[in-house]
């Protein structure tokens, strides 16, 4: 080990970047955080994989089409009703 390291030229950030992924802060529910853990350790992956698979199927399901969306709404309740 040496006695000193030289700094000058080190840059912050990630030691390994990730392409195509940022690095953010965000505020969640204790709740919600120990429910991610939960299913992630059973799941065997890693939380925070699992909140971004949990907001991409959100953001698809949200990109429906309105009349897909009325449609399933209204077969849901047409089989509730009989």
């Amino acid at each position: 080990m040496k006695a000193e390291y030289d700094f000058s030229k080190a840059k912050r950030g990630a030691v390994v970047p990730q392409a195509g992924k940022t690095r953010i802060t965000i505020y969640l529910d204790d709740s919600v955080i120990e429910e991610f853990r939960s299913r992630a350790e059973s799941a065997g992956k890693g939380y925070q994989t699992l909140i971004n698979d949990a907001l991409k199927e959100y953001l698809a399901k949200d990109s429906e089409p309105l009349e897909e969306i009325l449609r399933k709404i209204i077969r849901e309740e047409m089989g509730r009703a009989a």
